[in-house]
């Protein structure tokens, strides 16, 4: 099986389903996007991982990294491999260093499991096909997706840095992670 590299460009609210939100990972070597519609807790939890946050207890997929850490387990490799009737089908590829085994996933815990092991995300080229898009419009249009970015707060643009810096550490203590990682984003556009 052909298997192509991926990467995270992309989280943004799904146009056609409520709380849902559009995972889209894109070609390391190439132009096609694999846009998979994910859960808001998965998002966020991606997200969180992404934008280098630490909550103040730990979430399920850092559970997850934690509990097969103590064991000497590591994620390899996250491998989405089918898709039927628009559900796409993971699995996790875990070694201890004596054994591989491949563990079956939907793909929006595969990829909040890989961001946190820092392994690589593919995907067969037969899943590609069938579900990838390209944006130069040579292949499958776009599914309904709203590239609407994460809501920010309804806070003063003007507030100052301390002031971003406090909520983001309030928004982390009351488990706001949402919020947070939208803080998070407003201080690094700030500083940079």
């Amino acid at each position: 099986m052909k298997k192509i590299d991926l990467e995270i460009l992309d989280i943004a609210l799904s146009g056609s389903s409520s709380g849902a939100y559009a995972l889209v990972l894109g070609e390391v070597k190439g132009k096609r996007k694999l846009p998979i519609v994910i859960g808001g807790a998965e998002a966020q939890s991606i997200a969180i991982e992404l934008e280098n946050m630490r909550p103040s207890r730990p979430l399920t997929h850092d559970l997850m990294k934690n509990t097969m850490s103590a064991f000497g387990m590591e994620v390899t490799e996250v491998l989405i491999h089918k898709m039927t009737e628009g559900i796409f089908y993971a699995q996790l590829t875990v070694t201890d260093g004596i054994r591989e085994e491949h563990i079956d996933s939907r793909s929006s815990d595969a990829v909040a499991i890989a961001v946190r092991f820092g392994c690589p995300i593919r995907c067969s080229e037969q899943v590609m096909e069938a579900a990838g898009v390209d944006l130069d419009g040579t292949e499958g249009e776009m599914p309904e997706v709203e590239d609407v970015p994460i809501p920010r707060s309804s806070a003063p643009k003007e507030e100052s840095l301390e002031d971003l810096k406090r909520r983001l550490d309030e928004a982390i203590a009351t488990e706001n992670y949402e919020l947070a990682s939208e803080l998070k984003k407003r201080i690094d556009e700030r500083k940079g």
